[in-house]
């Protein structure tokens, strides 16, 4: 709905709130003319955390966690009300002339249209369709833990947890020269794709007892899942832990192996440049560097749900079920069916 510009209203959107356990809705919201060093974005998709999103919706967010947790242009505080995403991309309508009419990457909630400042703002590179774009914050975490990691040329190298992340964790390690990738995810319906992205896939039920792995890294924020790390690697090695575990005790085999072998238990968090680059990359380097990686087709086939944001609150509570069928959720906006 048109109105008056100049900082106050332009027009009426919705956004996704996560209202209480197991329940999320559409609310309305006032929609602003951007001001100096704003931009006013269409939203053509955005992308679902399965793992993080899950432990909001479910109400699995700790207390202490509440600060860190915040997305950069969240709105409400947790536990609930809360407004939450960071995988938007859309048109940007208003703003500087160079920037209207190009498509960009936002660290947004899920919202029809919002209003973001430039410097959050990542304009696609030639060559990344919108639809993939979703992919960009994890592509940024991935590209993170390698970084993290220390992984080299000719590493043998376990991922365990073949969500998103971990895909795309094991995907940019078989990029390096020589190394040996395998990926152990409880779903035998992923070794297609595991396969395609360069890497072995197990079942952790066929799992052939090697322990001869230089780095491990751990992606399913379970407790098998990462005894699995510990009892694969070897002499000195590192796991690498990624799973966001939310509230609750998770087990972690300390004894036997762990301290036999000398091994490196490190986490990695996307909230911060890893320090091995931190000198010299910037956020805004570093999401370049993922959003010029996401050029490569093959990564279309990580995101095989689709829904209409409108659908999504009736939707959420079969997305996020335990063991809920599909990787990678997408939510189309209106606008997306006209761009």
């Amino acid at each position: 709905m048109a109105g008056e510009t100049g900082g106050q209203t332009v027009r009426r959107t919705r956004a996704l709130w996560y209202e209480a356990p197991g329940r999320a809705a559409l609310r309305a919201a006032d929609l602003r003319a951007p001001g100096p060093g704003e931009a006013l974005v269409r939203t053509l998709y955005s992308g679902v955390s399965r793992g993080t999103e899950r432990l909001i919706f479910t109400g699995r967010v700790p207390p202490s966690e509440f600060d860190s947790m915040r997305a950069p242009l969240q709105e409400g505080e947790f536990p609930y009300p809360v407004k939450y995403g960071y995988c938007a991309v859309g048109i940007i309508e208003e703003g500087p002339a160079a920037l209207v009419g190009r498509p960009a990457f936002a660290l947004h909630p899920h919202q029809e249209a919002f209003v973001a400042p430039l410097a959050l703002l990542n304009p696609l590179p030639d060559g990344l369709p919108p639809a993939r774009a979703v992919l960009a914050a994890n592509m940024e975490t991935a590209l993170n833990a390698l970084w993290d990691s220390g992984a080299g040329p000719g590493d043998r190298i376990l991922v365990v947890g073949a969500g998103i992340v971990g895909l795309l964790t094991a995907a940019l390690c078989a990029r390096l020269p020589g190394t040996e990738v395998v990926l152990v995810d409880v779903e035998a319906a992923r070794a297609p794709l595991a396969a395609r992205l360069g890497a072995r896939f197990l079942r952790p039920q066929d799992w052939d007892g090697r322990t001869d792995y230089d780095l491990a890294f751990h992606a399913s924020a379970s407790g098998p899942g990462l005894a699995l790390c510990v009892g694969a690697l070897g002499m000195e090695g590192k796991i690498v832990e990624m799973s966001w575990h939310g509230a609750g005790d998770t087990p972690v085999p300390l004894g036997g192996a762990f301290h036999a072998r000398r091994l490196q238990l490190v986490s990695t968090q996307v909230g911060q440049v890893a320090a091995s680059r931190r000198p010299r990359w910037s956020y805004a380097r570093r999401m370049a560097k993922a959003m010029e990686l996401l050029r490569d087709p093959l990564f279309d086939a990580l995101i095989d749900v689709e829904i209409a944001f409108a659908d999504f609150p009736q939707e959420a509570a079969r997305v996020f079920a335990p063991g809920a069928a599909g990787l990678g959720v997408r939510l189309r906006y209106d606008a997306a069916s006209s761009s």
